[in-house]
């Protein structure tokens, strides 16, 4: 039995790895691809693809004892996360006037559907991370909230330049206080919700996707 154990816990590690270096060699070519100028049109419209496939490998690596509750409650963050976003986008009045492009997909009501998955992706795998830190248990509300934010204004840099979404007049300051009250919410709520769980892939994905952004970051800014 142990023998099984041991196997199996080397062959689910191995397999992990090689996902990871699936990933690394994805996002290497996602950079490439959009610093590119003759590619760079092609990459940006497989930006949803991106999210999906991350999307993909987040569920595939999934474990929890109540998949029902996890899926009731992130199917709210994916809805309200919608929601806001599309009050924000055609109000100008929650995280300031600004307009979708086509870099996320198929739009409704001038918001891309994809933006809800966005929310919940990051609220997904800043909770696991959180979950890791040394700190009580309240204190990781404000811990996976503050690594949305930095998130958030890592790729606020970069999307205009890839058609997700721009700011009239430069990114404001509630913007990212929006940023910071939602992602308080949507923590706020996993943690009453007494969610439990856990996934291997969320915090490797969290950070290949901040590396993802920040690299094409100082490329656009320093090198285009």
């Amino acid at each position: 039995m142990e023998i099984n154990t041991a196997h199996k816990r080397k062959y689910t590690d191995e397999r992990t790895c090689i996902v990871k270096v699936l990933l690394i060699i994805f996002f290497a070519v996602g950079i490439s691809g959009t610093a590119m100028e003759l590619t760079r049109d092609l990459f940006i419209s497989l930006t949803p693809l991106a999210l999906i496939i991350c999307l993909a490998a987040l569920l595939a690596y999934h474990r929890s004892d109540a998949s029902a509750k996890d899926s009731i409650v992130f199917g709210a963050i994916f809805l309200a996360g919608f929601l806001v976003e599309t009050a924000g986008v055609n109000t100008g009045m929650i995280f300031g006037k600004y307009s979708y492009g086509d870099g996320l997909g198929i739009k409704i009501l001038n918001t891309p559907v994809l933006i809800g998955i966005n929310w919940v992706v990051l609220t997904y795998c800043t909770a696991i991370i959180a979950e890791k830190l040394s700190v009580p248990g309240l204190l990781r509300i404000p811990a996976a909230s503050a690594l949305m934010l930095l998130y958030d204004m890592v790729m606020e840099q970069v999307a205009p330049a890839m058609r997700m979404w721009r700011f009239e007049d430069g990114i404001p300051l509630q913007n990212y206080l929006a940023w910071v009250v939602l992602a308080m919410i949507f923590h706020t709520v996993i943690r009453i919700a007494g969610l439990g769980f856990s996934n291997r892939m969320a915090p490797f994905i969290f950070v290949m996707q901040g590396i993802f952004f920040l690299i094409l970051y100082l490329i656009f800014r320093f090198i285009l």
